[in-house]
């Protein structure tokens, strides 16, 4: 027996030598979970089988972990390392033996024991041959799918065919000294641990590949069936005077336009195109917080995620970002722009649902797309959607359009029984390559439709486009929040109506805000963004290397003193090792003299770095202002510093979703600037050390936010001299005022001038009411005025003086 057990060994490591490549989460294990490999470890993974655990050995060696075909003493017992907890089944029949695990567990629990303060530590391991979800109606291509358990005949076809695409998952250890210490009936202990893997092995599971897949037609059928396309269909029949055949025939016509059709088949292609992708066009992919959305998924939470929309590419990016973190590829939410031939085929069969921009006037639409989502949601699909609505054109997190979350919350109104996480997700690039097509649509130009010509001409200018980062913010569980927010909200909760009570909106918009909030408190600083925040505060936008690379390690330096979020990342890399990789993407002129290196921005990409500061610009918000406060007046009060900041700081909050102010984030920023010798504190005094290059250092940051205070000025100058002005009549005075400006001071920035952000600006005004609304006219407050005082503080005089003269000569004209 012992010479037909190890040949079967010998060939399971042979094909898997050939035909096996394995892909590790996480990657260091040992490092991630503090192990020590000196203690009695064993392995519990959900099935006994000879070629996973050859896969798992094979890994183990590499990682420096314990061989789990080698048997672990324990208590001078030579005791199994792998626990497998079910048998595969036999070639004939459907009964497979026992397991030996329980025997196994008993055997571990009783040399323990024997010696009480042994540490011994269990290792969970998921052991997945593809990533296949499988079919609820099984087919012919569950033989090589790993969605059942395979019989050992089986199993050969599935590493044969999914050999390549093998997932290995380790999970937290268990401590199983701590366990027996916690717990008091030591005979339930080997039960109890059984049950709690075969849980866990089947969240792991789901997390991975998702739940089985109903057939297309299937899919059709139930939600044609469900009451409130019932409805719907009655209420078009009779709206439009249609046979109910007909209106069945419009509605099945908008479940297919809308419906995705996941193929594992097309992921798997995607992955490898991805993959060359990626390796042609990024130095590399930063992906930070991946754990916590793990964590959840092996809590049984059911995912959504909500990136911030920066380019087509974030479609791709986070989808196999999230594949590679061991994760199933969400079911994403694409614009219906983005259904054309040959892109839309292949974006549904990886999972994309299509969404006109408007429900507006169409009811039987909307309640088909409404059921449409309920459903993903109630048979446990993860979902992505853009809570933007669409992509940026300059580089700010646009406000949210609610639409998405709301038909979220009515979901959750359904009685879906498992916890809903939203995870907001930070994405972040240092070359956008629809860059200037944005920059032609905010001179004026028309969004051009996507097309296949656009495809072919996006792939011809392939290029290197730097690092990307893809960082996971803080997750928002749904339930949590309406249990802190809206208490009664299980009042509403009705099984097949969409619901639409009273508070809806409310909190639908405080949890929009929220995910905001988390998607910049997620922000990566980067070379470029670095760069572009540093040099565009220059004039002709350019530095010497020497000074420049100075600026930089001071703001990597306060941004590791004073985090806005500990969240926020930043590059590994010194300021010299990140000038020297910007350099390398042709986006700045480098200038020699014989005085040294100036870097300069390219005259063609000044205007474009704007877009990519704008990523980053929140992080520097308070800093910048307190280092234009400490260059004006060269001293200045503890309290007056924190009483000034706390009056914009409400502006900046709803402009860029910052989290609430906290004082602490004050105190660590002064301290930085200290520590850094720029500044000395005598207990409330701040003073400026005069000495090096202090000025200069605190007059580029402190100009990082000039433009923004800019744009708050004109408008508040504009209400505060001119009397009661409508909404509409501030908005347009306040443009032109600021295209002045621009042009007086050479301003680039796109949304300086923008529209929507001086609209967005004059609602936050009414909103946090630092101005009275009289019928349709506004009217200042002393809040205002204090506000606009503040200003005058900050902004250096020949702004300001440019800002006086443009108000008095508007003020002329229209005399």
């Amino acid at each position: 027996m012992k010479i037909l057990n190890r040949s079967v060994d010998f060939l399971a490591r042979c094909l898997n030598a050939i035909c096996v490549r394995s892909k590790v989460l996480p990657q260091q294990p040992i490092a991630d979970f503090e192990l020590d490999t000196s203690v009695p470890t064993f392995y519990i993974g959900r099935l006994n089988s000879r070629l996973d655990i050859a896969a798992l050995a094979k890994v183990c060696r590499k990682l420096g972990l314990p061989d789990p075909t080698q048997e672990q003493n324990l208590a001078d017992t030579e005791l199994p390392r792998f626990i497998g907890i079910q048998n595969p089944p036999p070639l004939f029949g459907n009964k497979s033996r026992p397991s030996c695990a329980l025997q196994q567990g008993k055997a571990i629990f009783d040399a323990l024991a024997k010696q009480p303060q042994q540490k011994i530590q269990i290792i969970p391991v998921t052991i997945l041959w593809g990533r296949n979800p499988g079919k609820e109606k099984p087919g012919l291509g569950t033989l090589i799918s790993h969605s059942l358990t395979p019989s050992r005949f089986r199993k050969f076809f599935v590493v044969l065919f999914s050999g390549r695409d093998n997932l290995i998952r380790f999970s937290q250890p268990l401590d199983l000294t701590q366990l027996v210490h916690d717990k008091g009936d030591k005979d339930e202990l080997p039960q109890k641990l059984l049950r709690v893997a075969r849980v866990h092995f089947r969240r792991q599971k789901l997390a991975a590949t998702g739940p089985k897949l109903p057939s297309r037609e299937a899919l059709f059928n139930s939600l044609l069936a469900s009451p409130a396309i019932k409805k719907a269909i009655a209420d078009e029949a009779q709206a439009k005077g249609l046979s109910h055949e007909e209106a069945r025939q419009n509605a099945l016509r908008l479940l297919d336009e809308i419906a995705a059709h996941y193929s594992d088949a097309m992921v798997r292609v995607g992955d490898r195109i991805l993959t060359w992708l990626w390796n042609k066009l990024y130095n590399g992919i930063d992906v930070n917080y991946a754990e916590q959305v793990r964590e959840l998924t092996d809590k049984g939470h059911e995912i959504i995620y909500v990136p911030c929309h920066r380019s087509h590419m974030d479609y791709l990016l986070l989808t196999y970002v999230i594949y590679h973190q061991g994760l199933v590829p969400p079911h994403i939410a694409a614009g219906i722009n983005l259904n054309f031939f040959p892109a839309g085929p292949i974006f549904r069969r990886s999972g994309a649902f299509f969404i006109r921009r408007s429900f507006s006037g169409n009811k039987l639409y909307s309640a088909v797309f409404k059921e449409y989502l309920s459903q993903l949601f109630i048979k446990g699909y993860s979902v992505k959607f853009y809570t933007e609505g669409g992509r940026s054109r300059t580089g700010r997190l646009l406000p949210p359009k609610t639409g998405m979350l709301a038909m979220t919350l009515q979901a959750m109104l359904r009685g879906i029984d498992r916890p809903i996480s939203i995870v907001p997700v930070y994405i972040g690039y240092e070359h956008v390559m629809e860059i200037n097509t944005y920059l032609k649509e905010l001179a004026g130009d028309n969004k051009k439709n996507e097309s296949v010509l656009g495809i072919f001409k996006a792939i011809k200018n392939l290029k290197n486009y730097g690092r990307g980062n893809v960082n996971f913010g803080a997750p928002i569980n749904i339930n949590q929040f309406l249990n802190e927010q809206q208490p009664n909200w299980r009042e509403a909760i009705h099984p097949t109506d969409v619901q639409k009570p009273a508070w809806l909106g409310k909190q639908v918009s405080n949890l929009a805000d929220e995910i905001m909030m988390n998607i910049n408190s997620a922000a990566a600083l980067n070379s470029v963004n670095l760069l572009a925040t540093i040099l565009l505060t220059n004039d002709q936008f350019a530095l010497s290397k020497s000074q420049l690379l100075e600026q930089m390690d001071f703001y990597l330096r306060l941004h590791r003193d004073a985090p806005l979020s500990e969240q926020v990342t930043l590059p590994q890399q010194s300021s010299s090792e990140l000038l020297e990789h910007a350099l390398t993407l042709n986006k700045f002129d480098v200038v020699n003299d014989q005085f040294g290196d100036i870097i300069a921005i390219e005259e063609k990409e000044r205007t474009l770095f704007n877009y990519y500061r704008n990523n980053v610009l929140h992080l520097f918000a308070v800093p910048s202002v307190i280092a234009q406060q400490l260059f004006n007046n060269h001293s200045i009060t503890l309290s007056e510093c924190k009483a000034q900041v706390k009056r914009l700081y409400p502006l900046f909050a709803k402009e860029w979703f910052l989290p609430e102010l906290n004082q602490d984030y004050i105190d660590k920023i002064i301290a930085s600037f200290a520590q850094q010798g720029l500044i000395r504190q005598d207990d409330e005094q701040l003073k400026v050390i005069k000495a090096g290059d202090n000025q200069a250092t605190l007059e580029m940051l402190g100009k990082v936010t000039h433009h923004t205070l800019l744009r708050y000025a004109i408008v508040i100058g504009l209400l505060s001299q001119s009397g009661d002005m409508s909404p509409s009549e501030l908005e347009k005075e306040g443009a032109v005022v600021a295209n002045r400006l621009g042009t007086l001071h050479g301003i680039k920035s796109p949304e300086f001038f923008d529209k929507k952000v001086l609209a967005s600006f004059i609602a936050s005004l009414k909103e946090q009411g630092l101005v009275h609304q009289r019928d349709n006219a506004l009217a200042h407050t002393d809040e205002l005025v204090a506000l606009y005082q503040d200003l005058q503080q900050l902004l250096p005089a020949r702004l300001w003086q440019s800002i006086s003269d443009s108000i008095a000569a508007m003020h002329a004209g229209q005399a």
